[in-house]
Protein backbone atom coordinates (compact mmCIF):
# COMPACT_ATOMS: atom_id res chain seq x y z
CA UNK A 1 0.00 0.00 0.00
CA UNK A 2 1.54 3.35 -0.98
CA UNK A 3 1.74 5.53 2.12
CA UNK A 4 2.72 9.19 2.20
CA UNK A 5 3.89 10.99 5.32
CA UNK A 6 4.11 14.73 4.76
CA UNK A 7 5.71 17.03 7.33
CA UNK A 8 4.68 20.60 6.54
CA UNK A 9 4.40 23.95 8.26
CA UNK A 10 1.00 24.38 9.90
CA UNK A 11 0.86 27.81 8.28
CA UNK A 12 0.70 26.13 4.85
CA UNK A 13 -2.33 24.08 5.87
CA UNK A 14 -5.18 26.51 5.27
CA UNK A 15 -8.20 24.25 4.86
CA UNK A 16 -7.80 24.05 1.08
CA UNK A 17 -4.21 22.87 0.77
CA UNK A 18 -5.02 19.64 2.57
CA UNK A 19 -7.47 18.39 -0.03
CA UNK A 20 -5.19 19.50 -2.87
CA UNK A 21 -2.16 17.74 -1.40
CA UNK A 22 -4.07 14.52 -0.70
CA UNK A 23 -5.55 14.43 -4.21
CA UNK A 24 -2.31 15.53 -5.89
CA UNK A 25 -0.14 12.94 -4.13
CA UNK A 26 -2.69 10.21 -4.86
CA UNK A 27 -2.73 11.23 -8.53
CA UNK A 28 1.10 11.22 -8.58
CA UNK A 29 1.09 7.50 -7.74
CA UNK A 30 -1.60 6.94 -10.38
CA UNK A 31 0.46 8.74 -13.01
CA UNK A 32 3.32 6.28 -12.48
CA UNK A 33 1.58 2.99 -11.65
CA UNK A 34 -1.89 3.49 -13.16
CA UNK A 35 -5.25 4.56 -11.80
CA UNK A 36 -6.02 1.10 -10.41
CA UNK A 37 -3.54 1.76 -7.59
CA UNK A 38 -4.96 5.11 -6.43
CA UNK A 39 -7.56 3.56 -4.13
CA UNK A 40 -4.68 2.08 -2.08
CA UNK A 41 -2.89 5.41 -1.43
CA UNK A 42 -2.84 6.72 2.15
CA UNK A 43 -1.71 10.27 2.95
CA UNK A 44 -0.88 11.65 6.40
CA UNK A 45 -0.34 15.41 6.64
CA UNK A 46 1.57 16.33 9.78
CA UNK A 47 1.57 20.03 10.64
CA UNK A 48 4.73 21.42 12.18
CA UNK A 49 4.09 24.34 14.57
CA UNK A 50 5.90 27.63 14.04
CA UNK A 51 9.47 27.54 15.34
CA UNK A 52 9.67 23.74 15.41
CA UNK A 53 11.36 23.18 12.08
CA UNK A 54 14.89 24.08 11.14
CA UNK A 55 17.19 24.06 8.14
CA UNK A 56 20.92 24.52 8.29
CA UNK A 57 20.84 24.92 12.07
CA UNK A 58 18.31 27.75 12.00
CA UNK A 59 14.55 27.78 12.65
CA UNK A 60 12.43 28.28 9.53
CA UNK A 61 8.76 28.63 8.72
CA UNK A 62 9.08 27.60 5.08
CA UNK A 63 5.95 26.11 3.55
CA UNK A 64 7.67 23.42 1.44
CA UNK A 65 7.10 19.97 2.87
CA UNK A 66 9.27 16.96 3.50
CA UNK A 67 7.44 14.13 1.71
CA UNK A 68 8.16 10.45 2.32
CA UNK A 69 6.55 7.72 0.21
CA UNK A 70 6.72 4.19 1.57
CA UNK A 71 6.16 1.33 -0.86
CA UNK A 72 7.10 -2.29 -1.12
CA UNK A 73 10.66 -2.56 -2.34
CA UNK A 74 9.65 -4.43 -5.51
CA UNK A 75 7.43 -1.53 -6.65
CA UNK A 76 10.51 0.58 -7.34
CA UNK A 77 11.96 -2.09 -9.66
CA UNK A 78 8.93 -3.16 -11.71
CA UNK A 79 9.98 -3.88 -15.31
CA UNK A 80 6.66 -2.50 -16.60
CA UNK A 81 7.36 0.84 -14.85
CA UNK A 82 10.77 2.02 -16.07
CA UNK A 83 12.48 4.69 -13.97
CA UNK A 84 9.79 4.46 -11.28
CA UNK A 85 11.81 6.29 -8.56
CA UNK A 86 12.67 9.24 -10.82
CA UNK A 87 9.12 9.43 -12.13
CA UNK A 88 7.69 9.34 -8.60
CA UNK A 89 10.01 12.09 -7.35
CA UNK A 90 9.05 14.28 -10.30
CA UNK A 91 5.30 13.62 -10.00
CA UNK A 92 5.31 14.17 -6.22
CA UNK A 93 7.20 17.45 -6.59
CA UNK A 94 4.79 18.63 -9.30
CA UNK A 95 1.81 17.75 -7.07
CA UNK A 96 3.19 19.82 -4.20
CA UNK A 97 4.08 22.77 -6.44
CA UNK A 98 0.61 22.59 -7.99
CA UNK A 99 -0.93 23.21 -4.57
CA UNK A 100 1.61 25.41 -2.78
CA UNK A 101 3.02 27.35 -5.74
CA UNK A 102 6.19 27.54 -7.78
CA UNK A 103 8.08 29.37 -5.02
CA UNK A 104 8.38 26.14 -2.99
CA UNK A 105 9.84 23.96 -5.78
CA UNK A 106 13.52 24.24 -4.73
CA UNK A 107 12.61 23.44 -1.11
CA UNK A 108 10.45 20.35 -1.64
CA UNK A 109 12.20 17.22 -0.37
CA UNK A 110 11.06 13.75 -1.40
CA UNK A 111 12.24 10.50 0.15
CA UNK A 112 11.32 7.07 -1.17
CA UNK A 113 11.26 4.38 1.48
CA UNK A 114 11.33 0.69 0.50
CA UNK A 115 9.67 -1.96 2.63
CA UNK A 116 10.99 -5.49 2.06
CA UNK A 117 8.48 -8.16 1.05
CA UNK A 118 6.64 -9.64 4.01
CA UNK A 119 7.27 -6.64 6.25
CA UNK A 120 3.99 -4.81 5.82
CA UNK A 121 0.40 -5.73 6.38
CA UNK A 122 -3.20 -4.64 6.28
CA UNK A 123 -5.98 -5.76 8.60
CA UNK A 124 -3.65 -7.88 10.68
CA UNK A 125 -2.33 -9.87 7.72
CA UNK A 126 0.96 -9.68 5.91
CA UNK A 127 0.41 -7.96 2.59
Amino acid sequence: MPHFTVHISEAALDGQAEEGLIRGLTDAVGSVYGERFTHLVAVDLIGIPRGRRGLGGKPTDQAAPNVTLSLREAAYRRPDVPDAPARLISAITEAVVGVLGEQVRKQVTVGLSATPEGRSGVGGRVA
